[in-house]
C-alpha cells in the first residue's frame, strides 16, 4: 500500500470502500518506522500494540457500518509533552523519563474518542525548549531529506514522523515557532492557531501565555481536516476560546476572491536571510499576485524587539512553570544531598539540560526584583506594542506573507550562524505570531538546489485560520506537494 503519496482523506474514503484496513495501513505505518527510525530517531515510545488495538476497533466499527469522524482509523503521534494515561509522557528530559500521567490532555481525549491510531510519542527539544530536536536527553532527530541536519525544533520529531511517513499527522507545540520551524524545514505543513482555540489541559507548559497545540501535516487540506477534530471550547481551560463557526476544509471551498496581502519588506532585506529562502518566497509573492491577490508593502518595525521580548517572557515564565520539578513531587529524585535544599540542587542538575537550565537562568534573572522592571515589564510593553502594530497592519492586509526561517536546515552539531544565521535570530520571523495570539501557517514553498525544504509563513489576525487555510490550498494547488524525501539511509 503506498499511504504515503496519499492525503488523509484519500485514506479515510479507502478505509471507508473497504479498499484496504485500518490494520493493514497501520502495519504499514509500522513498516515505514521499523525501516527508518534507526535513521529517523522521529520517536521516544512507539505505541505499536495499542495502534493495532485501536485499528481492529476501526475496522469493526466499519464493517458494522457506522459513521465515523474522518481521522478514524488514520495513525498518528503526539508530541511527547502531550499527556497520555498509561503511557509514559517524558518532555524528552531525564526529569520525567519514567512518569505515566494519571490523565489524558484534552487534544488527545477529543482524538481518542474520534479513533485515531496513534503511532507514538515523538522526540522533542527538552522540556520544548530548543530550536533542532538536539536538545533531547534521549536521542536527536534527523531530517528526512538530509539525515544529516536537524528537523528543526522542538517539535522535530512530530515534523520528521510527517516527512518521513512514520505518521499520517501529529501533533506538536508552538511556543515561538516550534509547530512552524521544523515543518519549514522538514518540508510539510504546520499551523499555529489562535491562542486559545486549541486547548492546552493536559500539555506541559513551557510559557503558558505562548504555548499552543497545532497540527502537522504534509498537506493543507490535511491540516485543516485536523485542526477541525482539535478545535473545541473545553470549560476546564480558562483560556480556551469557541470561535469557530464553519470547518476550516470547509473554508478553503470559499472563491478566492481578491485578498490584500502583506509584503514585509523590512522582512526580506535582513541580512542574514539567505538567497535560497528568500526567491521561492518571492516567487510565492508573484503568483499570488498573478492570482488576483493584491500584494502591499508593509512596513512592521518590530521584529528585532519581538526576539529580545520573546526570550525574556518565554524564559520569565518557564522559570515559574518548571519550578514544579523540584525532585519531591514527582519525576526524578536524586540519591544525593542530605538536606532539602541539596535534593533541589542536585534533582535539578541530574534532571535537567544546558539549555533548559540557561532558560531557567534568564527567566529568574528577569524576574528578580532589581532586574523585574527593566527586562520584564518592559518586555511586556513591547509585546503590547507589537499586537498594536499588528492589529494596525491587518486593517489594511488580509494575511501577511513572510519567511519562517532565515536558512534551510543546518548540519547536526552546527548552528544556523555558519550558513549565515544565528542560533536564536533564526527565529525571530516565528515570533510575532507568538507574541500576538495570532494564527500563522507555515507551508512548504519549494526545494532548494541541494534539496532542502524551504518554507514560508502566512500570519493572519485573530481566528482567521480560514483565510489562510485558502490562501495556502490556491498555491498547494498550483505547485503540488514536495516530493517525498529519498528512501532514509544511515
Amino acid at each position: 500500500m503506498d499511504y504515503r503519496s496519499m492525503q488523509i482523506h484519500q485514506l479515510a474514503d479507502g478505509l471507508r470502500s473497504r479498499d484496504f484496513s485500518s490494520r493493514e495501513l497501520t502495519e504499514a505505518v509500522f513498516t515505514t518506522i521499523e525501516q527508518n527510525e534507526p535513521t529517523i530517531g522521529a520517536y521516544i515510545t512507539l505505541t505499536h500494540d495499542l495502534a493495532l488495538k485501536q485499528a481492529d476497533r476501526v475496522d469493526e466499527l466499519l464493517s458494522e457500518g457506522r459513521v465515523l469522524p474522518a481521522l478514524a482509523g488514520i495513525p498518528g503521534a503526539l508530541k511527547d509533552n502531550i499527556a497520555t494515561s498509561d503511557i509514559r509522557t517524558t518532555n524528552a528530559s531525564k526529569m520525567l523519563a519514567d512518569f505515566v500521567p494519571p490523565y489524558d490532555a484534552f487534544v488527545w481525549r477529543v482524538l481518542k474518542q474520534q479513533e485515531i491510531v496513534l503511532a507514538g510519542k515523538t522526540n522533542l527539544d527538552e522540556f520544548a525548549a530548543g530550536h533542532s530536536t538536539e536538545t533531547s536527553a534521549f536521542h536527536i532527530t534527523r531530517n528526512p531529506y538530509d539525515s544529516t541536519r536537524v528537523p528543526g525544533g522542538s517539535s522535530g520529531g512530530s515534523a520528521a514522523a510527517v516527512a518521513s511517513g512514520e505518521a499520517c499527522f501529529a501533533l506538536g507545540t508552538d511556543t515561538g515557532g516550534s509547530v512552524r520551524q521544523p515543518a519549514a524545514l522538514s518540508g510539510i505543513v504546520g499551523m499555529r492557531p489562535t491562542y486559545g482555540l486549541v486547548s492546552r489541559r493536559g500539555v506541559t507548559s513551557f510559557s503558558s501565555s505562548l504555548d499552543q497545540v497545532g497540527p502537522m501535516t504534509r498537506s493543507v487540506r490535511d491540516n485543516a481536516l485536523v485542526l477541525d477534530a482539535l478545535a473545541f471550547f473545553d470549560p476546564k481551560d480558562a483560556q480556551s476560546v469557541a470561535r469557530r463557526t464553519e470547518s476550516f476544509v470547509d473554508a478553503i471551498k470559499h472563491p478566492f476572491g481578491q485578498p490584500v496581502i502583506g509584503w514585509p519588506q523590512s522582512y526580506f532585506e535582513s541580512d542574514d536571510l539567505l538567497d535560497d529562502v528568500k526567491k521561492p518566497l518571492k516567487r510565492a509573492r508573484d503568483f499570488y499576485e498573478s492570482i488576483g491577490a493584491r500584494i502591499v508593502p508593509i512596513d512592521l518595525k518590530t521584529l528585532d524587539a519581538c526576539m529580545a521580548a520573546y526570550y525574556i517572557l518565554s524564559s520569565a515564565e518557564g522559570f515559574s512553570n518548571l519550578n514544579r520539578f523540584d525532585g519531591v513531587h514527582y519525576g526524578r529524585r536524586s540519591e544525593k544531598g542530605e538536606t532539602l535544599e541539596d535534593l533541589y540542587l542536585y534533582s535539578r542538575s541530574e534532571g535537567l539540560g544546558a539549555e533548559v537550565k540557561r532558560r531557567i537562568l534568564l527567566g529568574c534573572f528577569a524576574l528578580s526584583r532589581e532586574n523585574y522592571d527593566d527586562f520584564y515589564l518592559k518586555s511586556a510593553k513591547v509585546r503590547t506594542m507589537v499586537i498594536r502594530e499588528f492589529e494596525e497592519t491587518f486593517r489594511t492586509c488580509d494575511a501577511i506573507l513572510a519567511p519562517v526561517t532565515a536558512t534551510p536546515a543546518w548540519h547536526l552539531g552546527t548552528h544556523p550562524e555558519e550558513m549565515g544565521g544565528n542560533k536564536y535570530s533564526n527565529d525571530r520571523f516565528t515570533l510575532p505570531p507568538s507574541l500576538t495570539g495570532m494564527p500563522a501557517l507555515a507551508i512548504p514553498a519549494g526545494l532548494t538546489d541541494a534539496g532542502l525544504p524551504v518554507g514560508m509563513q502566512l500570519i493572519g489576525p485573530r481566528f482567521s485560520e480560514g483565510t489562510l487555510y485558502r490562501l495556502a490550498a490556491a498555491y498547494e494547488d498550483a505547485h503540488g506537494l514536495l516530493p517525498l524525501p529519498a528512501e532514509v539511509k544511515a
